[in-house]
């Protein structure tokens, strides 16, 4: 449609005045809607040579992605990346447990030898069976299970396992089944759960009937972040210390897909040399390098051989790096800014931090972004590592959330990510807090998704290439929001109100 006047401002002018615009600041204005909100395809790219159905990354902080979440991701079409705050075969196993499964969930069974005995196992409610396996361990071959209820109706309590167990073969089902087919293997032999091995050496985990039925009561899953080895694709972090070269071996063992340089500022001779050295060593893997937040950071990463850009600095809830160390950049001006210099080499964009609602989503991914990366917007969450508690002045489960520049990360090794592991002070760059029950992701992540869509369609573009070309030609019209226009946006003149949508 040819524009008559002007009305709003291109990107190029608006965040080309000096001001640091973060996404709250400023407001798309409505474009023309030729398709309907289903037509809308975000399909995208994390890096060169991954692909993504969504736009969606969970981010690498230990209480955001482990092995739990990344599987979730996956399902969902996006990916999570697993942080290193933890040993490099721990982080690796992590990777091995996303890759040897083809459903979200993860039951965390209990595993004994057959000559070892019950001891408080069955005390906890929430352990109906333990598998009995070779070593006593999870990557040994089932021998067999004992039920709770076989347990509780034995009048020896110390007999061995191996005596009592029941050995039904048709318990297991291979680890590439889907959820359909475990389903449907529990209701053919009436069973409440099935065993998933992994060519009848290991057992992967134990499915039961409840979590399938949990599961499927979210929207449809379709076929996931697969690559080409038939396998869900996950990422993994790590720093830019001779240590992490060590790591990156274990997890390029264990199939990782792609690598994410983890700093808070990557514009550094140690990433420069770390992302050189494993395009050299392991040409056909992935690196994303990061953080940056201008053009110049990007410039010298995408010159030294990246294949994605990490977007953001101080811009996430639990972080401080700004107030602290007077460095970073509001996050729509960052985002803008390092999109137009990195798509002139065609390397994709992921938005890191500051987002907390659907619209922010699309402002990012409208702003140049590929990929927007989540951490408070997943902490929480059913798949979120660590275990909920009850918020008495709250009144609703809560969930820990850590920025990983606390001084309570940075014990557990996440200090080199801001270049303070030889530092004898430890300068805090986050903070520890709590966020509040969301539920599964499996159900978060399709409502959201849906929002954004229709986000693309007031503002006629339906993809993220679609909307990128309507930005750059200057079709899609930016403006300011004051901080009256911006309480204006939001729920306002009420006593009380809603706030799940979901």
């Amino acid at each position: 449609m040819a524009t008559e006047f002007e009305d709003g401002f291109p990107a190029e002018k608006l965040f080309n005045q000096g001001y640091s615009y973060t996404y709250d600041d400023v407001i798309f204005l409505p474009h023309y809607i030729d398709f309907p909100t289903d037509a809308v395809n975000l399909s995208t790219k994390l890096s060169r040579n991954v692909p993504l159905s969504i736009p969606w990354v969970s981010s690498p902080m230990d209480t955001v992605t482990e092995a739990y979440m990344a599987s979730a991701m996956a399902a969902l079409g996006g990916i999570g990346i697993i942080h290193s705050n933890v040993t490099a075969s721990e982080q690796a196993d992590m990777i091995r447990s996303v890759k040897s499964r083809r459903v979200p969930i993860l039951s965390s069974p209990i595993f004994k030898a057959p000559d070892s005995r019950i001891t408080d196992e069955f005390d906890s409610h929430d352990v109906p069976f333990v598998l009995v396996t070779q070593s006593g361990t999870q990557k040994t071959k089932l021998l067999g299970y004992v039920a709770k209820s076989d347990w509780l109706g034995l009048k020896d309590k110390e007999i061995k396992l191996g005596e009592v167990m029941r050995t039904d073969a048709n318990v297991c089902v291979p680890w590439d089944y889907d959820l359909r087919q475990i389903d449907e293997k529990l209701k053919e032999e009436g069973r409440d759960f099935v065993v998933v091995e992994k060519e009848g050496r290991e057992v992967v985990d134990a499915v039961t009937k409840e979590e399938v039925d949990r599961v499927k009561g979210y929207p449809k899953l379709g076929k996931g972040t697969v690559g080409s080895d038939g396998r869900w694709m996950v990422g993994a972090a790590i720093g830019t210390r001779d240590s992490d070269k060590e790591r990156l071996e274990q997890l390029v063992k264990a199939g990782v897909d792609v690598i994410v340089l983890d700093s808070s500022q990557g514009n550094s001779v140690y990433q420069v040399e770390m992302i050189k050295y494993v395009k050299q060593t392991y040409p056909e893997l992935d690196v994303i390098g990061g953080n940056v937040v201008t053009m110049s950071q990007a410039q010298n990463l995408i010159k030294a051989g990246v294949d994605g850009l990490r977007v953001g600095m101080g811009s996430g809830s639990i972080c401080t790096t700004q107030e602290v160390c007077a460095v970073g950049r509001g996050q729509a001006t960052a985002v803008y800014k390092v999109s137009s210099i990195a798509a002139q080499s065609g390397i994709p964009v992921i938005a890191d931090g500051g987002i907390s609602f659907s619209g922010h989503i699309v402002k990012a991914l409208v702003l140049g972004a590929s990929t927007v990366m989540m951490g408070s917007f997943l902490a929480g969450s059913t798949e979120a590592p660590g275990a909920y508690e009850y918020d008495e002045k709250k009144k609703c489960r809560v969930k820990k959330y850590r920025g990983m520049g606390s001084l309570e990360a940075m014990t557990k090794g996440s200090d080199q990510r801001y270049l303070g592991d030889t530092a004898k002070l430890k300068i805090a760059q986050g903070v520890v807090g709590a966020v509040a029950d969301k539920g599964s992701v499996l159900k978060l992540v399709p409502y959201t998704m849906q929002a954004v869509k229709q986000g693309f369609q007031d503002l006629g573009a339906s993809s993220l290439q679609s909307a990128h070309d309507l930005l750059r030609s200057k079709t899609l019209r930016l403006e300011v929001r004051t901080a009256a226009a911006q309480a204006e946006g939001g729920v306002h003149g009420l006593t009380s109100h809603e706030k799940k949508a979901f």
